[in-house]
């Protein structure tokens, strides 16, 4: 990478790769805006108030992303070469410019849509027309792209001289632990590798989620709330209320793990909301939450009703569909809480509900359908009875034990 992007040059590069005009160049204005460890991302607003988001990935030594901006102009190669793919709205690529060279991708900056984690945040409304809309979206995206080899193989295409690896399985349990953690994580927050070590039902749910996973369509890979966009005018739009952005992470995949990282998305802002004291229990803990499940649950049903009306035959080809997506939910959280560490330095007793609430998810997701959803899994499928048995035959762990070494933190 040769040009490193600043305030000061990305207009004279915006003008030489042709995206603005030697009049507007002059007349423009850029700032940054949030940047991560990944990306540098510089916000510029040319003429009619015309915006462009700049981003360009940081050089990580040995942590490099070298496919995450390929990975998105990819997706963005695909829905021109797909009109049907374009056609869904809450999809439709935003990109304008990708330079390899120079790791810098270029896309529409949408003024009229904010971000649905800050919207929820800020108003601490959950409306089910949104949760809806987003179930719809990312159900027409899976629905269109099942069990379809065209986009699969055209998923697999990988930058000159790299390879790509078509199937990563997101069924991943926390790393190998060595002595360099002592170094890197608090004491305090060595508690949660501690906790997790302690579960064995936690690896061995994970183990059997790895073994059944099972990729068949296209996949974001990385839904969380922020990265969805909603329109500042939706109660008065019947489509078009939400975009689904940044594609980095999107591969052939497992339909549940999108739902599923939603799913988690939404609980954790009750998880986040709980009042913790030592002298309260868990049950006590959820009980007091600032935001409350029953507000939650609505918009949690919305997402999955509306996912399952617009992709049914999903439950044809995984009768146990929903249960894999509370499977998947809890393991993002359990990764969610790993983030927080290496970010923040810190595992505190709400982040042991956290843990504690994404082992139920993971090892009783059939029990767990009533507390996240609001309904029985049963009265679920009823609904859609054409394409599910009401009744699943109750699943055995077939998964042999397998005993080995690993490191384990004694003394905590």
């Amino acid at each position: 990478m040769v040009l490193s992007l600043s305030s000061q040059n990305v207009i004279q590069y915006l003008y030489q790769a042709g995206l603005c005009s030697s009049e507007e160049g002059a007349n423009t204005d850029s700032e940054f805006t949030s940047n991560s460890q990944k990306n540098l991302n510089l916000l510029v607003t040319l003429a009619e108030n015309h915006k462009l988001l700049v981003k360009q990935e940081r050089c990580i030594e040995n942590d490099g992303y070298p496919q995450d901006f390929f990975n998105e102009w990819l997706f963005h190669q695909l829905l021109q070469k797909f009109p049907v793919l374009g056609n869904i709205s809450a999809i439709a690529s935003l990109v304008v410019h990708f330079d390899e060279e120079k790791s810098i991708l270029v896309r529409h900056y949408l003024q009229e849509y904010f971000e649905l984690g800050s919207f929820y945040q800020k108003s601490l409304l959950f409306p089910k027309a949104i949760a809806s809309a987003i179930g719809t979206s990312l159900g027409a995206l899976h629905r269109a792209t099942f069990n379809r080899r065209e986009y699969r193989d055209f998923m697999a295409t990988a930058p000159q001289g790299q390879f790509c690896y078509q199937f990563y399985n997101p069924a991943q349990g926390i790393g190998t632990i060595g002595p360099e953690i002592f170094g890197n994580v608090p004491t305090d927050a060595l508690k949660f590798y501690v906790l997790y070590q302690n579960y064995e039902t936690i690896e061995a749910a994970i183990a059997e989620l790895a073994y059944e996973w099972n990729p068949c369509c296209l996949t974001h890979n990385d839904l969380r709330l922020e990265n969805i966009l909603v329109h500042s005018k939706w109660k008065q739009l019947d489509n078009c209320l939400v975009k689904l952005i940044d594609w980095e992470a999107c591969a052939w995949g497992d339909p549940a793990f999108d739902l599923g990282t939603l799913v988690a998305s939404y609980l954790t802002i009750w998880l986040d909301s709980l009042v913790v004291d030592f002298t309260l229990d868990l049950e006590e803990s959820l009980l007091l939450a600032a935001v409350p499940l029953e507000n939650l649950q609505p918009s949690i049903l919305a997402l999955l009703l509306g996912y399952l009306d617009t992709f049914p035959i999903i439950l044809e080809y995984r009768c146990e569909f929903v249960q894999r997506v509370l499977q998947f939910a809890g393991l993002v959280l359990i990764h969610r809480i790993q983030e927080k560490i290496n970010s923040y330095k810190h595992f505190d007793n709400s982040g042991v509900c956290m843990l504690n609430f994404a082992k139920s998810l993971l090892t009783r997701p059939q029990e767990s359908v009533l507390t996240v959803f609001g309904i029985a899994e049963s009265e679920i499928l009823k609904i859609f009875t054409k394409f599910a048995q009401l009744s699943h035959p109750k699943t055995e762990n077939n998964l042999l034990r397998l005993y080995y070494e690993k490191t384990r933190l004694r003394g905590f």
